[in-house]
């Protein structure tokens, strides 16, 4: 028997709205500095009761509303260097304009727990913010950089220190910070992004 009382809570509606967490695919990478994008997605599809799990786009994606927003949250496949493929081709397919495209990455200038969101610019020396600017030809991408720490010592291998683990002090800000990432990302998909800057910069 059908019940037709059983809410739907899966959006309906063309997608409106795009947030791509940034990182590297493989169990080996889980936990790693540069996947902070990455396990800042899964806390907004936590928050939305949703699940990043559906092959598309050269990633894995998952759909919610944010900030009343049809959205695809997007974890590219393609390892971190080639971030831009998959998010191109999510873009393509949905005809979103750079600026309904979140970028959630990680930034070794701030310290673990602290975020900056910005409404465009450069990509900082990031691989993967780098990809996606160059296959666009855009800038223009609304982005929260996630903060994992600077290298203990100058000496330290960038690479190295990026695909090393969070402390577990580090951790517990951290999880603080992917929490005011979900909130700051319902206020970037409404259109406040000087509101989520003002709260959570």
């Amino acid at each position: 028997m059908l019940n037709f009382w059983k809410k739907d809570i899966s959006p309906s509606g063309p997608v409106e709205f795009l947030v791509a967490g940034l990182g590297n695919p493989g169990r080996q990478y889980e936990g790693t500095r540069h996947n902070a994008g990455f396990m800042a997605l899964d806390a907004i599809a936590a928050k939305n009761h949703t699940e990043i799990k559906r092959i598309k786009f050269k990633g894995v994606i998952g759909e919610c509303r944010l900030g009343g927003m049809r959205t695809l949250l997007l974890k590219p496949s393609t390892f971190m260097n080639l971030s831009g493929q998959s998010v191109q081709e999510a873009m393509q397919f949905y005809k979103l304009p750079p600026e309904r495209v979140l970028i959630l990455f990680d930034d070794i200038n701030l310290e673990p727990g602290k975020l900056r969101i910005r409404r465009k610019g450069s990509d900082g020396g990031h691989n993967g913010m780098k990809n996606i600017i160059y296959l666009s030809g855009s800038d223009q991408f609304p982005r929260i950089k996630l903060g994992v720490g600077q290298k203990p010592h100058p000496d330290y291998n960038l690479a190295d220190w990026v695909l090393s683990r969070f402390s577990e002090q580090e951790r517990e800000a951290l999880d603080t910070a992917f929490q005011n990432a979900a909130a700051a990302s319902e206020l970037i998909a409404k259109g406040e992004i000087d509101r989520a800057m003002s709260l959570y910069n």
